[in-house]
């Protein structure tokens, strides 16, 4: 196991406690107190997966996670003391895959650690095995491929993080049908579902609107069923 993990946290005792636990578990570990100095790793080093805190006094964990999703697209697990769902829909919404509450148990990171970074391998290995009928679909413009984790848009490539991916092409490859929100859930995320996390379904589809240009009241594609769920009609 030789993942390298980004750790960026003002409070030096969380990030170390954190950074043990993910040696221990067999990670390289890049740890920084302040945003300012992580933005040289995250420019040079191939990383695999940040763990950012959202309250730091140079430059906060929201702005960080923009400036990596401008040319990154690895997981972002968000860390905070606050537990408002306003704080956790704007990470979602600005490319964070996972959003963590302090106090917490450092099992649970690594857990989530494992989890997002399984998700990631999964969905990005160009060598896993697809047959030909379900390599991809071709939706009035919008071209998904799962083998090359490639999607475009009347041509234009439309670049994804893994989550957001996942959500498409489960919506494509069931097009037709409307998806509940448990559904999609469980299915992308492969935890159970629960009420507070129909936040993050909505934000992730927020963002996946936003990338493709797509107004939330006359969607082309992703559509809203109010009370049922989301749909990409034939």
């Amino acid at each position: 196991m030789n993942e390298k993990i980004l750790i960026v946290d003002d409070e030096k005792e969380i990030a170390d406690l954190i950074e043990v636990y993910l040696k221990n578990d067999g990670y390289r570990v890049y740890k920084f107190y302040r945003a300012a100095d992580a933005l040289l790793c995250i420019e040079e080093t191939d990383l695999d997966l940040a763990i950012l805190d959202v309250m730091m006094p140079d430059i906060d964990g929201f702005q960080l996670c923009r400036k990596i999703r401008e040319k990154h697209y690895y997981p972002i697990i968000m860390l905070t003391a606050k537990v408002e769902d306003g704080d956790k829909i704007m990470g979602l919404t600005i490319g964070a895959d996972d959003y963590i509450t302090k106090p917490f148990n450092p099992l649970e990171v690594t857990a989530r650690v494992k989890t997002q970074l399984r998700r990631y391998t999964q969905y990005n290995n160009q060598d896993m095995k697809q047959t030909e009928e379900n390599s991809g679909y071709d939706i009035r413009g919008l071209v998904i491929n799962k083998e090359h984790h490639k999607c475009t848009l009347y041509g234009k490539e439309i670049l994804l993080t893994p989550i957001e991916f996942s959500i498409l092409w489960y919506l494509c490859e069931h097009q037709g049908t409307v998806i509940p929100s448990e559904e999609l859930f469980e299915a992308v995320w492969g935890e159970k579902y629960y009420t507070n996390n129909n936040n993050t379904v909505m934000a992730h589809i927020g963002r996946l609107r936003e990338k493709m240009n797509e107004s939330a009241r006359k969607p082309k594609f992703i559509k809203t069923v109010w009370g049922v769920g989301y749909t990409i009609e034939k």
